[in-house]
This record gives C-alpha cells, sequence and structure tokens, in this order.
C-alpha cells in the first residue's frame, strides 16, 4: 500500500488554498448540491414511471387515465427538476465566480508584497497569464468541475444501484468494460496534467512577447521591424498550438474510448437482456428501465473524462498560481509598535555594501556617508557608479545588511515598512504615468490633499500652465502610460507627485534629465525653496544644478571618491573638478 499513488487525490491537494471560499459560501454551496442530488434522483425516478407504463401495457391493462397519468408524472418530474436545476446551477457556478475573484484578489495583494527582486526574475507577461487564463481555468475546475464530479458519482451509483435491483447478473455483465476504462484513464490523465503544464507556460510566454510588441510599438515603427516582431510572435504561436494539438490528441483519445466501452456495455445488455425477457425472467419494462439506467451511465462515464480534463488543467493552472503565494518577500515590515513614527531626515549610511543577486560585482561597497537633517545633498558620477543604488536602499525598494542604513540613528529595518515610505517622496529616472488623469497621476490614491496644495505642487513642477491648456485641466485624461504627454511632461509630473506631501525626504534620481536647463534652475529653486529645512538628495548629471548642493558625494564603482562642498570639491583637484571642468568645456564648445 505504502507504494501506490492517487493520482485524483494528488490533483486535488493543489485545490487546498480555495478550501476557505468553499467554507465561506458553505449554504450556498450544500444548497446547490442538494438540489444537484436531488435532479439526479428524479432523473433517476423517469425510467421506473416508463417500466409501470410499459408493463402495465404488456399486461393489457393500460386504459387512457392510466396512461396519462403516467405522461403528467414524467411531466411533474421534468418541471421539478427544471427548477432545482435553475437553483443548482445559479448557486454553484456563482460559487465558482466568488472563487475566481477572491483568488484574483488575493493573488494581486499578494504580488504588491513582494520584493522588486521577483518582478526582476519573473515576467510581466507570464503573471499576467496566471492572473487571468489560471484563474480561469480554476473558476471551471471548481464550477463545472465539481458538478460534473458529484452529478456523475451520484447518477452513475444510484443508476447501479437502481439495475442491481432489477438484475444482479446483468449489471455485472454490462459492467465488465469499467476496469479498462479506470486504467487508461490512469494512463490519459498523467499526460494531461503534463500537457496543460507545457500549455500554461506557453501561453506565458505567448503573453509576454505580446505585451513586449505592443509596448514597444513606437521603436519598432521607427526602425521599421515589424515584419521582424511579427516574426517573433508567430514563432511562439506556432510553439502554443503545436503544445494544444499535443493535448488534443491526447483528449481526443478520450472520450472516443469511453464512447466504445459504453457501447460495448449496451451491446452486451441487449443481447443478453433480450434473452431474459424472452425467457420470462425479467419484464419488459424492467429490460427497457434497464437500458435506460445504463443509457444514464454514459453521462458519468463521460463525466469522468470531463471532470479529469477540468481538474488536470484546474491543478496545472493552481500549481502556477501556488508558486506565487508560496513566494515569501525578501523585505518584510517590522512588527508595529502601536506609536506613531515620525521621520525627521537624517540618514546615515555606515559600511554600507550592496550586491544584486545577478551580478558578481557589488554596485555600492563599503560606503560611509552621513547626510544631517534638512541638508541638500548631490550625488554625482560616471554611469553604473552607484548613484540609483544607494538611493533605493533608503525606502528599503531593496534589501541591505541589518547596521548599515540609519534614519534619525535608527536602524531602518526597525522602522515599519509604510511609515518608511510615506516618509519619501521618490522621483525616479524611470517615470511611469498611469492610464488616468493628471489629477490622479499626481494624488496618487491620497484622498486627503487640498485643491490648492495639488495646485501648489502642479505649479512648483513648472507644469501649471500646460496642464490649464488641456481641454479638461487637470482632468484630462491620459493615454497609456502618458503617451500623450512629453518625456520633460511626464518627468515633471512626477515630481509633482513626489513633493505633493512635502515628505521629509525627498529623492530625485536624474528626475530632470529630460527638462532643459533652464526649466530644471526653475524647478530645483521652487523646491529647494519650499524645502527650506528638509532632506533633499538629487542625481544630477548637470554640475551647474548640483553645485548649489549643500554637500557634493562622488561615487566611481560603487566607492565614495570624495565628498564636500562644490567650493571645496573644486580645490581638491580630484574627479569633481575634472568633471566640472569637462562640463564647463562641453558648453562652451556649444556656444
Amino acid at each position: 500500500m505504502k507504494g501506490l499513488k492517487f493520482p485524483f487525490s494528488n490533483t486535488l491537494r493543489h485545490f487546498l488554498p480555495v478550501v476557505e471560499y468553499f467554507r465561506n459560501n458553505r449554504r450556498s454551496l450544500l444548497m446547490g448540491l442538494a438540489g444537484l442530488i436531488t435532479v439526479d434522483f428524479l432523473q433517476l425516478m423517469i425510467p421506473l414511471v416508463i417500466k409501470r407504463a410499459i408493463d402495465t401495457l404488456t399486461v393489457g391493462k393500460a386504459t387512457t387515465g392510466i396512461l396519462l397519468r403516467y405522461a403528467l408524472m414524467i411531466m411533474t418530474i421534468a418541471f421539478v427538476m427544471a427548477v432545482l436545476r435553475y437553483v443548482w446551477r445559479y448557486l454553484l457556478f456563482g460559487i465558482s465566480r466568488k472563487i475566481e475573484q477572491g483568488l484574483r484578489n488575493r493573488l494581486y495583494r499578494h504580488l504588491q508584497t513582494l520584493s522588486l527582486s521577483f518582478f526582476q526574475r519573473t515576467k510581466t507577461g507570464d503573471i499576467m497569464a496566471r492572473a487571468i487564463n489560471d484563474i480561469n481555468a480554476i473558476r471551471m475546475s471548481t464550477g463545472m468541475g465539481l458538478v460534473a464530479l458529484v452529478d456523475g458519482m451520484v447518477l452513475g451509483m444510484a443508476a447501479v444501484g437502481f439495475m442491481l435491483s432489477i438484475s444482479p447478473t446483468l449489471t455485472l455483465i454490462s459492467l465488465i468494460p469499467a476496469p479498462m476504462i479506470i486504467f487508461l484513464t490512469r494512463i490519459l490523465t498523467r499526460r494531461m496534467s503534463i500537457g496543460y503544464e507545457r500549455v500554461q507556460r506557453t501561453f506565458s510566454d505567448l503573453t509576454e512577447r505580446v505585451r513586449e510588441a505592443f509596448s514597444g510599438i513606437r521603436v519598432v515603427k521607427a526602425y521599421s521591424r515589424e515584419s521582424w516582431q511579427d516574426e517573433k510572435v508567430q514563432r511562439i504561436g506556432r510553439k502554443y498550438v503545436s503544445e494544444n494539438l499535443k493535448l488534443a490528441r491526447t483528449f481526443a483519445f478520450f472520450f472516443p474510448m469511453m464512447a466504445i466501452f459504453t457501447n460495448l456495455g449496451l451491446a452486451i445488455v441487449i443481447g443478453l437482456g433480450g434473452r431474459l425477457t424472452i425467457l420470462g425472467q425479467i419484464t419488459t419494462g424492467d429490460f427497457v428501465a434497464f437500458i435506460s439506467y445504463l443509457n444514464l451511465l454514459t453521462w458519468p462515464m463521460m463525466a469522468l473524462g470531463w471532470v479529469t480534463n477540468l481538474m488536470q488543467r484546474g491543478a496545472a493552472s493552481m500549481r502556477r498560481i501556488n508558486a506565487i503565494l508560496e513566494e515569501v518577500p525578501e523585505i518584510v515590515t517590522p512588527p508595529e509598535s502601536g506609536k506613531a513614527f515620525r521621520i525627521k531626515g537624517r540618514i546615515e549610511f555606515r559600511k554600507f555594501s550592496l550586491k544584486y543577486a545577478d551580478q558578481n560585482t557589488y554596485a555600492v561597497r563599503n560606503l560611509d556617508l552621513l547626510v544631517e537633517e534638512g541638508q541638500t545633498v548631490a550625488v554625482v558620477g560616471r554611469v553604473g557608479s552607484g548613484k540609483t543604488s544607494l538611493f533605493l536602499a533608503i525606502p528599503r525598494l531593496y534589501d541591505n545588511p541589518p547596521g548599515t542604513v540609519f534614519i534619525d540613528g535608527q536602524d531602518i529595518h526597525e522602522i515599519p515598512l509604510k511609515a518608511l515610505r510615506k516618509s519619501i517622496g521618490f522621483a525616479t529616472q524611470e517615470v511611469f504615468i498611469f492610464s488616468d488623469t493628471i489629477r490622479n497621476n499626481v494624488l496618487f490614491g491620497r484622498s486627503d490633499i487640498p485643491e490648492e496644495v495639488l495646485e501648489n505642487a502642479l505649479r512648483t513642477a513648472q507644469i501649471w500652465e500646460e496642464v490649464q491648456g488641456f481641454e479638461d485641466g487637470w482632468d484630462a485624461l491620459l493615454g497609456e502610460r502618458g503617451i500623450t504627454l512629453s518625456g520633460g511632461q511626464r518627468q515633471r509630473l512626477t515630481i509633482a507627485r513626489a513633493i505633493l506631501s512635502d515628505p521629509p525626504v525627498l529623492i530625485l534620481d536624474d528626475a530632470l534629465s529630460m527638462v532643459d536647463t533652464r526649466t530644471e534652475e526653475r524647478i530645483l529653486n521652487e523646491i529647494l525653496a519650499s524645502r527650506n529645512g528638509k532632506t533633499n538628495l538629487i542625481v544630477s548629471h548637470r554640475l551647474s544644478t548640483i553645485s548649489r548642493a549643500d554637500k557634493i558625494v562622488v561615487l566611481d564603482r560603487g566607492e565614495l571618491l570624495e565628498a564636500g562642498d562644490h567650493e571645496a570639491l573644486l580645490k581638491t583637484g580630484k574627479e569633481y573638478a575634472r568633471l566640472y571642468e569637462k562640463q564647463l568645456l562641453a558648453k562652451a564648445l556649444e556656444t
């Protein structure tokens, strides 16, 4: 017994996360199952009524009134079945829709808790496929799959019971093909499970390829590479079709197999049952009823294939969903202390090092840096020197070893993530605008912001006048990723978003790279004037901009080269001085 495996029980094990939804809707579930089972038993009553009618006709006792009574009984049963069938379909399929909604919401909430490293190693198309296609397969398996499973089991066992009551010998003979059906089902279910896994993985790849093709449509058109992109999509599309056809061949074999063995049982019954009727061992009514029950067994046999199909597909999808739900966030918030945590803005790095999981070298190494509360600090350095990595560690978007980053003298690992990140305004070089109104893009879900504060943020970001030029003002609806705006406009909107709540710490990570020098100067003048006494961290490649900072930090290959104010660094004649002279020369050549 120890070595035996039960594929169906293993399949059901993957559905454990949806048990709570059945438990929460147990009243509807029990009522729906009761209606379904009642319909099954009523369906089994019809052959009994037909049996009595035929026996009455056979013995010559039939009258018009008796036959009408039997007809009325069948109509009554059919009407009750129709009402109850509506009830159970509404309840049971309704539960599957609630499972779909609950599981999708749970998946989305869990995805939001995961660290950025998860999204770096997981394709967006794969996540989309799991959130749509896989959850739809789970809905089908918990809805139609549950119905077919219960309906097939109840109807099948009850039909066999009635057949046994008519003729045990004939019943046993008619079930001779059953072991072969079970044996072939075990083989085919394994193949279907593997096939569905491949199909779902290929669908994820196809979703990602199509998403990428349309996200980069402007670049594709600019280089006239439509045919190249089309071939890439067609290639993965052909693979998706190929995997589906392999699965279809397995599944297509299933139903003909069921039909052959079911009709084989029917042929045996007609041959032997007809002989028993002729010999008078069973009545004609019994013979007709027996065939009716055997025909009713066709659905349980077909349901076996239907359930197997739905359950294997749902199990494959549940495994993919569970793989995400079992992901543990690398960055977790400490337990809430119960008291409000207020950040002032003193930031300190102590022997700070950061290395990404897929990199062999450190992005930042052994860095010591102190940013006093209210200081404006600019970070400069070549591309890849570690500027962004340094800033990403402050709100813990990437985790760092404990005891290396402190805010107001407290290790950031001890600060609740929500309190930490709400105290930091972050405008990065990767601009993201939502397909929503200008107002909602800046408010970003914050409902306690007065309109005058919103207007002031837009004015500070030097985009207020342009917003007023839109037909609907700040209620103008922007296209996907803000496609209706220029790059500079998108950057300024994200700056307005960052400064809206006037956070204790503001980080501008090359957030003005698409803005001209004069506009950048006006924006920084407004920001620094309005944020006097608050901490500002700036990355910029324009030394004319960062020369105004209280402290300038120069990085190279993740290491701190020098730090000080503009005048002091120029006097040293080191890296900052060379960068400054190089930009002055470039500006002179442009002039």
